[in-house]
């Protein structure tokens, strides 16, 4: 495989024995694609092909032609997970973490804040005819509200608890038209008075609908990954085409094509709605990669993908899903490790624990309640310690269904990655600067190094020593932890993208792996690529 970073970018490992060994250059295992996830779509007036990434905190401009995408809206006011252009080709926003929507009226007008305080703020859309806008919370709230566009007064709401009102249009006749997520349903809503008639049903979990020039109402639904044409006076609806599952939005043109995303592939597809023939215009084969485990053969690697989980075969590259956001019960897996039966997944973002039976991927066991977990390690005995960003703490779990929970140690500054030492002790990167050492029995605590800057992925080396990802340093440590001394084997690596709101303080972790032959693995949180770096030479 090409290097893609140079050679001046070499550096040297010293073992505890004493040999050196050098390691080449970084090398790509999984190519890098242009998203963190990819939701809400448009189609301005000036023709632009306009993406929305809640993760990766931008709105982005596709070129249709080539799949390029380029920073039209960066972070942190450019979080997306919608895009309205209202009549006059202005532009309104939803920023899904920071609760607010944001305006502007061109590309060179200031960016206005219409309204906050509004967690979960998802979809959005302008009436054509009027100018009014009106956007919805959905998954941090259930509520639909009129925004006004001057941003002089404060929304109006039209209707609430409604089951997650996601992406809408509003209609020639005025009315709202969007899926309920959690009901499997489209409906319409009155603006005036916030009245609710039914439209169609039966559909897995309809994400968003779009109208065309001629009036008719496309849905997508991401448990089944279908494009759906639904009449509206009957309710019938029929399929133009079958895409991947992780579907999230569409949008169309004045051509009356249609533009769908999907998040787990950072996809975005063309349809022709006349005869469904797709044709891609960009995607990756990995989301936003975050924690990684690899198999005890070193031929898998498993990686928490956020809106996916995967597994790649370390010499191929090549991806095997194994479960899709909305297409499966993962919810945004952050990390992953190994136990003796299980994969346990963590996602600090709905609070869970999930365990996957690695022979057969099926689901063991979905633990619900945590404070944003961040990683989790199988102790001995079956049961199960997991690490709590939100409070700091590590947690015990076990018994049936490991619904016997108690703290095992607290005081700790942001844990992020965990495993299993060679000693069966706990190690673990904090954010605030620390590798750390946890005793499973006592919950004993010992800091080993500190003033790190920003450590997350977390392995270990067969001669003891760990590899650590500095991500606010962009590069990978070794530290020796008996002695303390460090040395870096790697440099202006592509990780360390800064968190955005509503994100803990590491972001989106960095995986870090090494394999028995000294092979290291890392998952990029700056351009979403999976990548490898080998020992070049060894000598005495």
């Amino acid at each position: 495989m090409k290097a893609l970073f140079p050679a001046t970018l070499l550096a040297s490992l010293i073992s505890a024995s004493a040999l050196a060994a050098t390691y080449s250059a970084p090398q790509t295992l999984v190519a890098p694609s242009e998203f963190k996830g990819v939701h809400g779509l448009a189609v301005d007036n000036q023709g632009r092909l306009l993406a929305g990434s809640v993760v990766g905190n931008s709105i982005y401009q596709v070129d249709r032609e080539t799949g390029k995408a380029s920073v039209l809206v960066g972070a942190d006011e450019g979080q997306a997970d919608d895009i309205a252009i209202g009549p006059n080709g202005e532009m309104a926003w939803t920023g899904f973490y920071l609760g607010k929507i944001m305006y502007r009226e061109n590309d060179e007008a200031p960016t206005k804040i219409l309204a906050e305080g509004l967690p979960g703020i998802n979809s959005i859309a302008f009436n054509q005819k009027t100018g009014q806008l009106y956007a919805s919370q959905v998954f941090l709230g259930d509520a639909l509200w009129e925004i006004d566009p001057k941003g002089e007064k404060e929304p109006r709401l039209i209707n609430k608890d409604m089951g997650g009102f996601n992406g809408f249009e509003v209609g020639s006749d005025g009315w709202i038209y969007g899926p309920l997520w959690f009901k499997g349903q489209v409906v319409k809503i009155n603006p005036t008075d916030g009245t609710l008639e039914t439209v169609a049903d039966g559909f897995g979990t309809p994400a968003a609908v779009n109208f065309d020039s001629k009036g008719n109402l496309y849905a997508v639904d991401t448990l089944t990954g279908k494009l759906m044409r639904v009449d509206t006076a009957t309710g019938d609806s029929e399929m133009v085409a079958q895409l991947s599952t992780a579907l999230d939005n569409l949008a169309i043109d004045a051509q009356d094509s249609i533009y769908i995303s999907n998040m787990a592939d950072n996809s975005i597809q063309q349809v022709n709605p006349d005869t469904g023939e797709i044709k891609l215009i960009t995607s990756g084969e990995l989301a936003v990669p975050a924690g990684t485990a690899l198999s005890e053969d070193g031929k898998t690697l498993y990686v928490a993908d956020i809106f996916a989980f995967r597994a790649v075969d370390t010499t191929s590259g090549k991806v095997t899903d194994l479960r899709r956001a909305h297409g499966s019960d993962a919810e945004y897996p952050v990390a992953v490790n190994l136990g003796k039966d299980a994969l346990l997944l963590t996602s600090f973002s709905t609070g869970t624990l999930h365990l996957i039976d690695r022979a057969n991927n099926s689901t063991l066991a979905m633990v619900h309640g945590l404070n944003a977990p961040s990683d989790a390690v199988e102790l001995d005995d079956g049961s199960i310690v997991v690490s709590e960003m939100g409070s700091g703490t590590l947690v015990h779990l076990s018994g049936d269904d490991l619904k016997t929970k108690r703290t095992l140690t607290k005081d700790l500054y942001g844990p992020v990655q965990m495993i299993r030492g060679q000693d069966g002790q706990l190690y673990l990167t904090e954010a605030g600067g620390f590798l750390t050492r946890v005793d499973p029995t006592s919950g004993e605590i010992t800091r080993l190094a500190k003033d790190l800057q920003m450590p997350e992925g977390l392995a270990q080396a067969a001669d003891g020593s760990f590899v650590i990802a500095e991500t606010a340093a962009k590069r990978l440590i070794k530290l020796n932890p008996a002695t303390g001394e460090q040395s870096v084997l790697a440099s202006d690596l592509p990780i360390g993208f800064p968190a955005g709101p509503g994100m803990p303080p590491s972001g989106i972790p960095t995986g870090v792996e090494i394999a028995a032959d000294g092979m290291l693995y890392f998952t990029s949180d700056v351009d979403n690529g999976l990548y490898k770096i080998g020992v070049e030479a060894q000598e005495d």
